[in-house]
């Protein structure tokens, strides 16, 4: 068992207080948006075997098949496969997507070909792996995650009653379901910016009128609001409408696959996802936005969220199953006096306590506390008994 020294990542849509009331220090007055468990070059954890801190990629790249398991470092390579963060969302990120398998391969590959710089602006793909992810809430948390059908976007569209959007209304009636998304994505982002910025604003002038009335769409016109304050002007805000808006509860929790266009608003939560930086942006961002990549990548299907909630395994877990072979991320309810849970060894796993006390207790007795907010590494092979009275998330491969 190792505990984990982990990086804050000071984005500017993070919060303030959030990640610092988890970990139990003073807030520094700067934003601290995602507390990262793993070994992604760009902020991987540390661990020390009494020879000093080593960052934990290092450690797995000298053996392994000893730290990872021979299954997983077979089916991976000699890299942990996944990334365990706290994300803490005081205002919006990016509207986004990613790339599947095939198309993160090829677009590595092309723009490693043509010379492409990977701490370029305009680089859409810093590596070759694809990145599923799953977010599940601490908190409340808002997000925007894949198209509504689009009857039913042209009808909210159509109660804004601005007249530059009345086409994209005609578009989504007047289509197959596939064809009026796609069409409508591209008209707004291709759109000339100044005509599109006044768009915007009356856009969200009249969804902050019609979100303090009741109706289906209450909720999502205060959300689209709330992204105009904060990126006026910003076509992402109109690209945004196309979007389902969720609200999460304590527990819930949504898995974005491949081609999913999604943003998260506002909340505190635990993110798993594929050790990738691969990621498409359509707005409510300064940075690039390369369009005709990201129409390439986009699934252009409506779906409603899939809200998803554990479930109990065997082993006493809440699990939250999803498809994607490269991370697992389960839930244990740790009650006082109750028998000690026996963790699979067969891989790697990071386990995070999020509320009261854990206790890992290793076959050769040694043990580790972890309070709020503290994670320890368990290499392949280490049996380890988890007890105590809180809440622990465990992160692994999927078997």
């Amino acid at each position: 068992m190792d505990r984990l020294v982990n990086t804050v990542r000071p984005y500017a849509w993070g919060s303030t207080t959030a990640i610092p009331e988890l970990l139990g220090v003073p807030p520094t007055g700067e934003p601290q948006a995602e507390l990262w468990m793993g070994a992604h070059p760009a902020a991987p954890s540390r661990i020390d075997r009494g020879t000093g801190p080593l960052p934990l990629g290092d450690v797995i790249a000298a053996d392994p098949e000893g730290e990872l398991g021979a299954d997983t470092a077979r089916r991976f390579g000699p890299a942990l496969p996944f990334l365990l963060k706290v994300l803490a969302a005081a205002d919006p990120l990016s509207l986004q997507v990613h790339p599947d398998p095939d198309q993160a391969r090829a677009g590595f590959a092309d723009e490693e070909a043509r010379g492409i710089p990977l701490d370029a602006p305009h680089r859409n793909y810093k590596d070759a792996g694809h990145k599923p992810e799953l977010i599940c809430a601490l908190t409340p948390f808002d997000g925007l995650c894949g198209f509504r059908a689009p009857d039913a976007t042209a009808e909210l569209l159509a109660a804004l009653d601005v007249d530059p959007l009345k086409p994209y209304v005609d578009l989504l009636h007047a289509h197959p379901e596939s064809a009026a998304l796609r069409e409508v994505l591209t008209a707004v982002l291709s759109a000339e910016r100044t005509a599109m910025a006044e768009t915007v604003g009356q856009a969200a002038d009249a969804a902050r009128r019609l979100a303090d009335h009741d109706g289906p769409h209450r909720a999502a016109y205060a959300a689209y609001a709330s992204l105009a304050r904060h990126y006026p002007g910003d076509p992402g805000v109109i690209a945004a409408m196309l979007l389902n808006h969720v609200r999460l509860q304590p527990g819930e929790a949504l898995y974005l696959g491949a081609g999913v266009p999604h943003a998260y608003l506002e909340g505190l939560g635990i993110e798993i996802m594929a050790n990738s930086d691969n990621v498409l942006r359509c707005g409510l961002t300064p940075k690039h936005v390369d369009v005709p990549e990201l129409l390439r990548v986009v699934r252009f299907e409506a779906t409603a969220p899939a809200v998803l909630r554990p479930e109990a395994d065997v082993d006493g877990a809440e699990v939250y199953e999803t498809p994607a072979p490269e991370f697992r991320l389960s839930r244990y309810a740790l009650a006082a006096g109750s028998p000690p849970h026996p963790l699979d060894a067969r891989t790697a796993q990071i386990l995070l306590c999020t509320a009261g006390t854990a206790r890992l207790r290793g076959e050769d007795g040694s043990e580790t506390t972890l309070g709020r907010g503290e994670s320890a590494f368990v290499r392949a092979g280490e049996r380890v008994d988890l007890s105590g009275e809180g809440s622990v998330f465990r992160a692994t491969a999927a078997s």
